[in-house]
């Protein structure tokens, strides 16, 4: 399959489909962190996304955009995020996803507003359920997948991820996308595809 990774600079998701011998590429307008620059598209993703609301070009979109103005965790700022028109402009580029012509789609995000300015989640999953004994509770919104099934549940639920220090690299550091997670996304969504689909 040809599948894009849409503001994913730490390659995490693309790396796994690389390794079930996909054609995955992650797209950021940062530099990639995950080691693979050839697997890497530095862009705007609206650029790389433009011909998939006629014909689409990908088989696979899967998109992390940035959540930042969106959470409800930083809804102390909305106020002043609203003003400014920062906060449109992040609900208008969650939803540019969601027109795309493409046949399957999954957006993350964590829990924010657009649950409302959009549509409640398909799932909602946690990575405890993947290996990490660690809880950030995270959305799903899928067009024509599956939900993720959980793959190994353990203990702990350490909220590391909200309690991380300020830094130059923290919401960098908070987005990446936890190793069992990606593997299940990967494993799970790729062979649904495959067995229920035929792929022109």
């Amino acid at each position: 399959m040809k599948i894009l990774i849409a503001c994913e600079e730490s390659q995490a998701v693309c790396i796994e489909f690389r390794k079930l011998g996909h054609e995955a590429y992650s797209c950021d307008l940062q530099e990639c962190s995950g080691g693979h620059p050839e697997w890497h598209i530095q862009d705007n993703v609206m650029n790389v996304l433009r011909h998939d609301f006629v014909r689409p070009e990908w088989d696979l979109v899967i998109a992390f955009p940035p959540c930042t103005d969106l959470a409800v965790s930083g809804a102390r700022h909305f106020k002043r995020k609203q003003e400014d028109g920062s906060q449109e402009q992040s609900i208008l580029f969650f939803e540019f996803f969601t027109y795309l012509k493409t046949k399957f789609v999954a957006i993350e995000n964590p829990i924010g507003i657009m649950s409302t300015k959009y549509r409640k989640p398909d799932q909602i999953i946690q990575p405890w359920q993947f290996g990490h004994g660690e809880t950030k509770s995270t959305c799903l919104w899928l067009k024509g997948l599956p939900k993720l099934k959980p793959t190994d549940i353990v203990e702990g639920r350490e909220q590391r991820i909200w309690k991380m220090p300020p830094s130059k690299d923290r919401a960098k550091l908070r987005s990446k996308t936890f190793p069992g997670i990606a593997k299940a996304m990967a494993k799970q969504w790729s062979e649904y595809i495959l067995k229920n689909f035929e792929l022109i």
